[in-house]
């Protein structure tokens, strides 16, 4: 076979497979979708304090692994389409509830199902402020857990209440200990009808609202928009959870539900 022969095969593959991948390329390219591509590479920050942790599967989605099988992490929050859909974005109401960048906060702090730590009866909210969890007993010894976040006031009452009652995108009336720390608050003062409802109102999409012995505690499990402030101690507010986290808890509780605070 002469040489002139065997260099046309070759320049023939060389270009066909330039070709290929350009044509690859472009199909990539032209079906680009920016939203995708943004959510895709987005920084992850990793978290050493998970490593060696173990996972509970379901809390993955995958429902039918026995739940002390589940993979040890590398400290990177899970990547799933179960975590992905309940902090998307939601048309509640009017109001556009941006999606959470759930990758950005530490998994420990998200929502899922986990054995009763406290033994308290079924439909009891619990929030434990020394680890920034808030737990829904279940029936069967399990409980929902989800990640807050707590102010000042939150860390001020504890002990036993029930939510007197709630509701869904609340006014906030600053108390008056908090427009005298901050002033220009005053214009949100009870006086002057609170703060109305919306995205930026620091009660988020739902308020409940713990009363003890017929009194008002002024103490609230509230949604937030701060998403950066669950699993921290933050400057004021109560209870802080994420909105989409609020609204779950928000549909579960019952009138007049027992609250403990520990």
């Amino acid at each position: 076979m002469s040489s002139s022969v065997i260099f046309s095969r070759r320049q023939f593959l060389r270009t066909s497979g330039i070709a290929l991948a350009s044509a690859g390329l472009a199909s990539c390219t032209s079906s680009m979708n920016t939203d995708r591509f943004r959510m895709e590479t987005a920084p992850v920050f990793r978290n050493p304090a998970l490593e060696g942790r173990w996972v509970d599967p379901r809390a993955e989605g995958i429902l039918e692994a026995p739940i002390d099988e589940g993979p040890l992490p590398t400290g990177l929050p899970p990547q799933s389409a179960y975590y992905g859909d309940i902090y998307a974005a939601i048309d509640d109401g009017g109001y556009q509830i941006p999606a959470v960048p759930y990758r950005q906060i530490d998994a420990r702090f998200y929502r899922q199902e986990v054995s009763d730590p406290f033994g308290e009866r079924p439909g009891t909210i619990v929030v434990d402020t020394g680890d920034r969890f808030l737990y829904l007993i279940q029936p069967g010894g399990s409980a929902l857990r989800y990640g807050v976040g707590l102010g000042r006031e939150g860390f001020a009452w504890s002990g036993r209440g029930v939510i007197q009652w709630k509701k869904k995108w609340p006014r906030w009336t600053p108390p008056d200990s908090m427009i005298a720390r901050q002033p220009q608050l005053a214009k949100y003062s009870a006086g002057n009808g609170g703060m109305a409802p919306g995205i930026d109102n620091p009660l988020g999409a739902r308020a409940l609202y713990i009363f003890q012995n017929g009194q008002d505690t002024l103490y609230r499990v509230h949604g937030s928009p701060e998403w950066k402030s669950i699993g921290k101690a933050v400057s004021s507010g109560c209870v802080r959870m994420l909105n989409q986290d609020v609204m779950d808890l928000y549909d579960r509780v019952r009138g007049k539900a027992p609250i403990l605070v520990v």
